[in-house]
């Protein structure tokens, strides 16, 4: 490669230009609306960088996105950093109060977003401080936005040479959603940007050749990687606007995809629909898999059907995306979310003193250290420092076990553990013994009260098509696979599970039917 032509990537707003040379008439992305080639998309990209740059923008400043996957909000997370700014990707299921806390918090000067969403929350952007732009990814039919079109129309043809960076300095606010208090804003470096997406390319073997379909949200760590890994490598990425199994089957059959990316839930719901019964997957040479643990059955009824591996991944927003996965031609042992990613450590401490070592196959916190962790939080010192320990280790929240030989397996949330008569009850291990159940398509698992035990475990199903369990099947099913005190208390069947945005389940909002609500 001549290094003149194609430098280093301080950031990720060099990535498309750089690509662009390198395979100008390759298709770069496909999307319901319009199929976009690196060249396109790069031109598309520099055209906003010039809108944004005639509209104020400089560098540094705050620019907010906000809508479901489309072409418009890719070209303009990467036009914004081309011209300097620091990208503010929003959660799509965000409240008009959420919205209008985070905007505040992160000071941003423009919001770009879909004529659905604003017509859902635009009645909080008024009170935004600072907030001085909004424009509508559709036609403007709010009375302050501006329309995509017109923008794009309006700007200048010629190529913006992007703003050069320091890649240790922030190019994303990525806030996250709290169990308690409002979301906390993770700094993340341009460094730790790019090095997450080259070095998940590396270990996933992404090529020229690859067709990537994917549902995953673009604002979603895990979404923006798979996208610009793949970009990195030249290959294309099939984006669907909402996952939907079959669509998500036919989109694999119809574009040839080499890869499909997704969280659990989606793999589980693909394999329960009829769908799959004749569907030719037989071009997927990988898939992988992550946001939650994942039953090991439900891994191998995928391999099974598509000849090819799941592989398994672990990441978080306070990483840039993935912290571990397997490389492709590495051992794929089930269960296990591989090996931290080069130039990163892992481990795994007591959860007691967050500084002893544990021995493998012993729980305890998994920590992350490595030029992909955090900048900090944004405006909060105090949350940074109690999840960055003075010699920079970041506490996950994750409750992982290791085996010696640099290899991982999450076991489950801490928060979400169940202390149930004094032993810790974690709903990952009962929900993947229910997944593996033949009645059962989806399941997840949240905490009751409990006058005796303090807490025990209750299990909401979604059965399978065709399937009709019931609780004492289900509840005998556990019994052979679990100790006595991990077996749930009850068994809730139910239509649907509550979800993020991203496809993860939601197990603070798993209501009893029975529940007043």
């Amino acid at each position: 490669m001549n290094a003149a032509l194609f430098p280093p990537l301080d950031g990720l707003g060099r990535l498309l230009p750089q690509a662009a040379r390198r395979w100008p008439r390759r298709i770069a992305l496909v999307t319901d609306e319009r199929t976009l080639t690196f060249e396109e998309l790069d031109q598309l990209a520099s055209r906003v960088a010039h809108a944004l740059s005639a509209r104020g923008v400089r560098p540094g400043d705050r620019v907010a996105l906000l809508s479901q996957n489309r072409w418009e909000w890719i070209v303009a997370y990467h036009g914004a950093l081309r011209c300097g700014a620091v990208v503010n990707p929003l959660n799509v299921m965000l409240t008009g109060a959420e919205l209008d806390y985070i905007l505040g918090d992160s000071g941003a000067k423009v919001l770009l977003a879909s004529g659905e969403r604003l017509r859902a929350v635009g009645a909080a952007l008024g009170s935004v401080p600072g907030l001085e732009q909004v424009i509508s990814f559709d036609d403007a039919d709010e009375p302050a936005a501006t329309s995509f079109a017109s923008l794009l129309a309006s700007a200048d043809a010629e190529p913006f040479e992007p703003v050069p960076v320091d890649p240790g300095s922030a190019a994303c606010i990525a806030y996250t959603s709290g169990t308690t208090g409002h979301p906390k804003g993770a700094m993340q470096s341009h460094r730790s940007l790019v090095l997450n997406c080259a070095y998940t390319a590396t270990m996933h073997v992404r090529t020229p050749e690859d067709v990537v379909v994917t549902a995953l949200p673009s604002a979603h760590v895990y979404g923006n990687v798979v996208l610009n890994s793949t970009w990195m490598a030249g290959g294309r990425v099939v984006l669907m606007t909402r996952f939907d199994p079959e669509d998500a089957i036919r989109r694999i059959e119809q574009h040839g995809a080499t890869m499909f990316e997704g969280v659990p839930a989606m793999y589980a719901t693909m394999l329960a629909t009829p769908a799959l019964a004749g569907a030719d997957l037989s071009t997927l040479t990988r898939s992988t898999v992550g946001g939650q643990t994942i039953a090991e059955s439900v891994i191998e009824s995928w391999e099974t059907r598509t000849g090819a591996p799941l592989i398994e991944l672990w990441g978080m927003t306070e990483l840039s995306g993935l912290g571990s996965t397997h490389a492709l031609y590495a051992p794929n042992v089930h269960g296990s979310i591989g090996v931290a990613l080069p130039g990163n450590e892992l481990r795994v401490v007591s959860t007691e003193d967050g500084v002893t070592e544990c021995r493998p196959g012993e729980p305890g916190e998994l920590v992350a250290r490595g030029p992909l962790v955090t900048l900090g939080y944004y405006h909060d010192d105090a949350a940074t420092a109690e999840a960055i320990t003075p010699d920079g280790w970041l506490r996950t929240g994750d409750v992982a076990t290791h085996d010696g030989a640099g290899r991982f397996f999450v076991v489950d949330r801490l928060k979400d553990m169940i202390l149930t008569a004094g032993y810790n009850v974690y709903p990952a291990e009962i929900e993947r013994v229910l997944i593996g159940h033949a009645g059962v398509a989806l399941v997840a698992v949240g905490r009751e009260p409990d006058e005796v035990k303090g807490e025990v475990a209750h299990a909401y199903v979604v059965p399978a098509p065709g399937s009709a369990p019931d609780a004492e099947e289900l509840t005998g099913y556990c019994r052979q696979h679990l100790a006595a005190y991990k077996v749930p208390r009850a068994i809730h069947f139910v239509d649907q599970l509550p979800t993020t945005s991203s496809g993860k389940l939601m197990r603070r909002m798993l209501r009893r039917p029975d529940a007043a609500h």
